[in-house]
């Protein structure tokens, strides 16, 4: 698999993908098409006042990302943490199907959708920006993008890499901005990568990659449909209301305004729209945390499996399942998994015998072998989410629990563990 548009093909083989042939219009239609779909797969053909069609839901399951990478759905994790430990440098090339159309910037003629009712204005939601620092080299970062004019937008940077390139650079930077990457360059884009880690590499040694450079210098990866040369500019604009992961509205903000001078997109391009708070939102943005809070716990136990959990915004809530060797393992393994990932609010440990993606049985294993006299971690006033409305939104400060849902090494096995029953075929019997 080498690209987005492969991708859908693929789908539309598989008879996964939803064709809508009828003509939509951006405006709150498609978006509310796309949440009535519930993460099914969609393709609008035909959307109002632009000739490109839009996509969207493509990566809305773990088992359409599975499916890309050619994995069992049980190997993604496992396959997330190799690619993390394990980068590959891309390799630049000279062209690319990314080149093959190039002009000026018009955001109107573009399928950019309004999303919802109180949304500030339309929206790039699946934009990811490609910035380089002398020093600490290339970074990847999603960042929403209200538009604020015909090659304007307003962006919300948080106090992250881009952010620190900006400080550094001590006045506008160059940068790029693709749309309608594949799934190992969005996963890329979502990972907490330490300073001077380039996340293509990740994406490269997930899925190959690679890259051409743009006039203004910036590399890009060569199979997205389209990607834009921009400048983020000393100028700040109101951004916002939006949709955030939580399914909540985000408070409008004075953010950097970025200029749009070049574009450049694949014959025929297909945009890709990203439904805020939506499937496939919550998995590109919560599914690349896993690896990292499992580096963490593997460092204190055995991590056997991680899974920021729907319920949980897949941003706010885990389930981590180790194979204990002491009865500290439970709670170390819960110190790691916010070590891993800041934003964590709650974090339950089970045994390695816990389906971590079955509600039902990781509340199993906390009706049976949890007790909050010994086994709850409470931590007060610690730096969480801006993403959580319930915490304090100038400075970030919320509680955070732990529960240690693992069996008690001294105690006798069979006080904890399921009962099992003879399998059977019931075709059999029926």
């Amino acid at each position: 698999m080498n690209s987005l548009r492969d991708f859908v093909e693929k789908l539309r083989e598989e008879k996964e993908l939803v064709e809508i042939t009828k003509e939509v219009s951006k405006n709150l239609e498609l978006a509310g098409i796309m949440h009535a779909l519930d993460g099914k797969p969609v393709l609008f053909k035909k959307v109002k006042d632009s000739k490109i069609p839009v996509v969207g839901n493509v990566f809305s399951t773990r088992q359409l990302v599975s499916s890309y990478l050619g994995i069992d759905r049980k190997d993604l994790v496992p396959r997330l943490v190799e690619a993390l430990n394990d980068r590959i440098e891309p390799e630049l090339v000279e062209d690319g199907p990314v080149l093959e159309e190039q002009g000026e910037v018009d955001l109107e003629k573009l399928p950019i959708p309004f999303h919802a009712e109180m949304d500030g204005g339309p929206y790039l939601s699946s934009a990811i920006v490609i910035a380089r620092d002398p020093e600490l080299g290339r970074n990847l970062s999603f960042h929403r993008m209200m538009v604020i004019g015909k090659d304007k937008v307003s962006m919300r940077i948080l106090p992250r890499h881009l952010n620190l390139f900006i400080e550094r650079a001590k006045g506008p930077i160059n940068v790029a901005v693709i749309v309608g990457s594949p799934i190992n360059v969005l996963l890329s884009a979502a990972i907490s990568s330490k300073e001077g880690q380039d996340e293509l590499d990740y994406a490269n040694s997930l899925s190959p990659v690679k890259t051409v450079r743009l006039s203004n210098g910036i590399e890009v990866p060569n199979n997205v449909e389209f990607a834009f040369e921009g400048i983020i500019t000393a100028e700040t604009s109101d951004e916002g209301p939006f949709i955030d992961l939580t399914c909540t509205y985000d408070v409008i903000r004075k953010q950097p305004v970025m200029q749009l001078t070049k574009m450049y997109h694949r014959k025929n391009p297909i945009w890709h729209a990203l439904l805020p708070g939506g499937p496939e939102h919550k998995v590109l943005m919560g599914m690349p945390r896993e690896p990292t809070i499992f580096n963490e716990v593997n460092k204190v136990a055995e991590c056997k499996g991680v899974n920021l959990t729907p319920g949980g915004c897949s941003w706010l809530h885990a389930v981590v399942a180790i194979h204990k060797n002491s009865d500290e393992d439970g709670k170390a393994a819960i110190e790691a998994a916010f070590a891993g990932h800041k934003s964590l609010k709650r974090v339950i440990v089970v045994d390695d015998d816990i389906d971590i993606d079955d509600p039902a049985d990781v509340e199993w294993a906390l009706a049976t072998r949890f007790q909050a006299k010994d086994r709850l971690v409470v931590k007060k006033n610690e730096k969480g989410s801006s993403l959580d409305p319930s915490a304090d939104q100038e400075t970030r400060a919320t509680s955070k629990m732990g529960l240690d849902a693992t069996k008690p090494m001294n105690a006798k096995s069979e006080h904890f563990d399921k009962a099992e029953w003879k399998k059977v075929n019931l075709h059999d019997y029926l």
